[in-house]
C-alpha cells in the first residue's frame, strides 16, 4: 500500500502500468478505485499514479486542510517525490479542476491535461445538490437512498435500461471498504464550495476536454463556453461518469493527444 507523507498528511496512491507518467485525478466523492474501467486499457501504455486526494480512500487523516489548491499542491509533491515528472494529466470533474489550478501553479509538473466532464466552472446548483445529497445521507432514510439519488446525475439513461445494473451499482458502493464517509463528504463539498475557477489562459500545457453528450452535472453546452479555443471532443452516450460509460471513447482520446505531444512539451 504505498504512501507518502506530506504536509501533514499520508497520502495514499496506487502506481501500475509501463510508459510515460499518467496522474489520474478523481472528481467528488471519489478516489484511485474510480479510474477500474479505464486502468486495463491504459497499463500497457503508461505509468498509472492515482492518488487517493484529501477527504478520499485512504488518504488520512480525512479532516486536513482542504481545498483545491490543497489537493493541487498533493499532486505536485506526489510527482516530486515520485521523481516522475513532466506527467500527463487526466482529472475527472473536480478532478479536472485540480489538475488546472495544478498546470497553473506547477507548470513544470504537467505535460498534457486532458479535462473528462470538467471546465472551469463552479455551478451553485452542484454545490447545493451535493449539501442535500449529504442531509439525505445523514437522514434516517436506508443507507442506499442517497446513493439512487445521486445516480441519475452520473450516469448515462442507458444505465437504467440495463436490468439490475443501478441495484448493483448501489450494492457495490455501499460494499466498497474504503468509501468516503458522511463527515469526510462534507469536507470535501465544503472545498468545492471555496473553489474559484482558473481561467484557461492560465493553462500552459496542451490541453483538451472531454465533454459527456448526456452529462447533467457539467452540461456540454456551458463547459463549451468555458473553454475559450481549447480542442472539445463531445462523447455520445455518456453521462457525468464518462470514464465508466465509455471509457474506450476516454482511453482512445487520450492515448491519441498524448502521443502527439509526448515531445514537444518536454
Amino acid at each position: 500500500m504505498p504512501t507518502f507523507e506530506h504536509d501533514g498528511i499520508t497520502l495514499h496512491y496506487e502506481r501500475t502500468g509501463d510508459g510515460p507518467p499518467l496522474l489520474l485525478i478523481a472528481g467528488m466523492m471519489s478516489d484511485n478505485a474510480s479510474w477500474a474501467p479505464l486502468i486495463p486499457l491504459l497499463e500497457p501504455h503508461f505509468d498509472v499514479i492515482r492518488p487517493d486526494n484529501r477527504t478520499t480512500g485512504r488518504t488520512t487523516p480525512w479532516d486536513a486542510p482542504a481545498s483545491v489548491g490543497h489537493f493541487a499542491d498533493d499532486c505536485a509533491a506526489l510527482l516530486d517525490h515520485l521523481d516522475v515528472g513532466p506527467a500527463h494529466v487526466m482529472g475527472h470533474s473536480l478532478g479536472g479542476m485540480i489538475g488546472m489550478r495544478l498546470a497553473s501553479t506547477a507548470p513544470d509538473c504537467v505535460n498534457t491535461l486532458t479535462l473528462a466532464a470538467s471546465a472551469p466552472l463552479r455551478l451553485e446548483r452542484n454545490v447545493v445538490l451535493f449539501k442535500t445529497l449529504l442531509a439525505i445521507r445523514q437522514s434516517d432514510n436506508a443507507p442506499d437512498v442517497w446513493l439512487h439519488a445521486l445516480f441519475p446525475w452520473l450516469f448515462s439513461p442507458a444505465l437504467y435500461e440495463m436490468d439490475g445494473a443501478v441495484a448493483q451499482a448501489a450494492m457495490l458502493s455501499l460494499a466498497y471498504p474504503h468509501s468516503q464517509s458522511a463527515q469526510a463528504m462534507g469536507h470535501q463539498i465544503a472545498a468545492l464550495d471555496g473553489y474559484a475557477p482558473n481561467a484557461v489562459s492560465d493553462l500552459r500545457c496542451p490541453t483538451q476536454a472531454l465533454l459527456a453528450a448526456d452529462d447533467l452535472l457539467m452540461p456540454a453546452e456551458l463547459a463549451r463556453e468555458t473553454l475559450g479555443d481549447l480542442p472539445v471532443h463531445l462523447v455520445e452516450a455518456a453521462g457525468h461518469s464518462i470514464h465508466w460509460d465509455a471509457p474506450d471513447a476516454v482511453a482512445a482520446h487520450l492515448m491519441r493527444f498524448t502521443a502527439q505531444h509526448e515531445e514537444t512539451h518536454r
